[in-house]
C-alpha cells in the first residue's frame, strides 16, 4: 500500500485516542451450504453496485454444523473460503474453544484456507486465557496474522469485557444477547430477547453498554447482536439505529439477506452529516489542521476526527460522498488492529 500524504485526515487525525480498526458496518452469518453460497455471492454483487465491499461473510461452524457433522461441515466450509472471489470479505466463526471441536475446526478450516480469511470468530469467550488459547491454535495453523473477533456471552465475560477487548490479537467485540439471556437463569423476560425488550431490560441494556465502551476503550469495533424477528423490517430498522445513534455501536450482525440493506441504511449517517463533515474538513485542510469557525462555532483536531470516521463510516456503507472528499477514500483498505 502507498504512503498516505501528509496531509491526509487518516495521516493527521488518527493518534493513540482514535479507534485504529475499520470495518464493514455489517457482518452476515450464515450455516447452511446453499444460503453460504448465495451469501457469497451477494457480496460480489453489493460490492461491484457501492463500489466498496459493504458486509462481510462470516460462515458458521457453531451453530451452523449439525451435531455429529462438525468435521465435514468444516471441511464445507474451508472450500467455499477457497473458492471465494478476489476481494472476497470472508471469515469463519469456528467452535468455543472448550468444545470437542475447536481444534479441529482450525486445523481443518484455519490451515487450509487461513489466507483468505478475514477474521475468526471465536464465541463463548470468558476471560483473557481463551483468547490466548484461540490465537496459539490459530498461530499453529499457520495463520499468525489472523484476527479474532470475539462473542461476550455471560455476565462473567461482560464483567471482564475490558481486559478483553484490550488483547492484541483481539479486532472485535460482538453481544451474544440469547446466551446472555439465558445464562440469567430465568430472571431476565423472554422478551429481553426480543427488538423491543433488548433495548429496555436494565441488565441487557448495562451488558450492551459495558461492551461498546470496552471495546471503544482498546480502539476496537462493538458489533450488535441480531434481531431474530427477521420478517419484521420495521423492528431491524429501529433495533439498528438505536444501537447505531444510541449505544455507541458501528457494526451489526445479520442472519438474513433482507437485514443487510436495512443495516447498512440505519449505519450510515444522513445526507446533511455528510456534507457538513466534508465542509469542516475541507476548511481545516486549508487551515493546515489548526482551528476553524463553521456555522458560528470552533472546531479543531479534537471535533476534526469525530468528522473523519462519519465520513468513513458513510464510506463503508456505500453512501454518496461529496467529489471533493471522494478522493481520501475511494480505495482506502479496511484496517486491522
Amino acid at each position: 500500500m502507498s504512503a498516505v500524504p501528509a496531509s491526509h485526515p487518516r495521516q493527521v487525525l488518527l493518534g493513540a485516542q482514535a479507534g485504529a480498526v475499520v470495518l464493514p458496518v455489517c457482518d452476515h452469518y450464515s450455516g447452511v451450504e446453499k444460503r453460504m453460497q448465495k451469501s457469497l455471492q451477494l457480496q460480489a454483487e453489493m460490492t461491484a453496485e457501492l463500489g466498496v465491499c459493504p458486509f462481510d461473510v462470516t460462515l458458521d461452524c457453531e451453530d451452523g454444523a449439525p451435531v455429529g457433522g462438525e468435521a465435514e461441515h468444516a471441511d464445507l466450509v474451508a472450500g467455499l473460503a477457497l473458492a471465494a472471489a478476489d476481494g472476497a470479505r470472508v471469515a469463519v466463526r469456528v467452535h468455543p474453544v472448550h468444545h470437542p471441536a475447536f481444534d479441529a475446526d482450525v486445523a481443518a478450516i484455519v490451515g487450509r484456507a487461513g489466507h483468505r480469511l478475514v477474521h475468526a470468530m471465536l464465541p463463548k469467550v470468558e476471560s483473557v486465557a481463551d483468547v490466548d488459547r484461540a490465537a496459539r491454535a490459530l498461530d499453529a495453523a499457520g495463520a499468525p496474522g489472523l484476527p479474532l473477533q470475539v462473542l461476550i456471552e455471560s455476565p462473567g465475560a461482560v464483567h471482564r469485557a475490558f481486559d478483553i477487548a484490550a488483547h492484541p490479537r483481539v479486532q472485535s467485540l460482538s453481544f451474544g444477547l440469547m446466551d446472555f439471556v439465558s445464562a440469567h437463569a430465568g430472571a431476565i423476560p423472554a422478551d429481553g430477547m426480543g427488538a423491543a425488550g433488548q433495548f429496555t431490560h436494565p441488565l441487557v441494556v448495562r451488558a450492551k453498554l459495558a461492551i461498546a465502551s470496552a471495546a471503544h476503550a482498546a480502539g476496537k469495533v462493538p458489533s450488535h447482536c441480531v434481531v431474530t424477528e427477521f420478517g419484521d423490517a420495521d423492528a431491524l430498522r429501529s433495533a439498528a439505529r438505536r444501537a447505531a445513534r444510541e449505544f455507541g455501536y458501528t457494526r451489526m450482525w445479520s442472519i438474513h439477506p433482507a437485514q443487510i440493506r436495512p443495516i447498512l441504511d440505519a449505519f450510515a449517517p444522513d445526507a446533511r452529516e455528510v456534507d457538513t463533515a466534508a465542509q469542516i474538513l475541507l476548511a481545516a485542510q486549508r487551515a493546515d489542521w489548526a482551528p476553524v469557525s463553521f456555522a458560528g462555532s470552533l472546531h479543531d483536531r479534537a471535533s476534526y476526527r469525530h468528522f473523519w470516521h462519519l465520513l468513513e463510516r458513510a464510506h463503508r456503507t456505500g453512501a454518496a460522498l461529496p467529489s471533493e472528499v471522494r478522493h481520501w477514500l475511494v480505495g482506502e483498505p479496511f484496517a486491522a488492529a
